[in-house]
């Protein structure tokens, strides 16, 4: 099997306040909109609002979004003016990514990361020529 793209499928308790937040607060780009949906840009992933799958019999979710930025303290500052509370302050973790932690209005975690210049993601893993 051959995977070329990857989606994350929210099922929110309130859609409306859902398209909201991945909208108007991380101020995600609209990749398509269909009759009980809407799916956005997150850098190489998608993220779609499910709105027509009822979220109100399914068990709490688990779900994490894992969101790569450049730059995690021009993101700290965008989330907050734009009102998203910071779960977990920015800090390097022992595996060495910068990592930042908020929630989304159905309590979805979101981990924003940076990836220092020095860290092994961003070395050419391949053996030299």
């Amino acid at each position: 099997m051959e995977v070329l793209s990857g989606r994350i499928i929210l099922r929110p308790s309130d859609p409306r306040t859902t398209i909201r937040f991945y909208r108007d607060q991380l101020g995600l780009a609209v990749a398509r909109e269909y009759p009980g949906g809407i799916v956005f840009f997150a850098g190489a992933a998608l993220i779609e609002v499910a709105a027509h799958m009822d979220a109100s019999g399914a068990p709490p979710g688990t779900s994490v979004l894992w969101l790569q930025v450049r730059d995690i303290a021009v993101a700290e500052r965008e989330l907050r003016v734009s009102g998203v509370a910071i779960t977990r302050d920015a800090k390097t973790e022992p595996w060495g990514l910068i990592e930042m932690h908020a929630v989304d209005p159905d309590g979805t975690e979101i981990i924003f990361v940076e990836v220092p210049e020095d860290h092994p993601l961003r070395r050419d893993g391949r053996a030299p020529a």
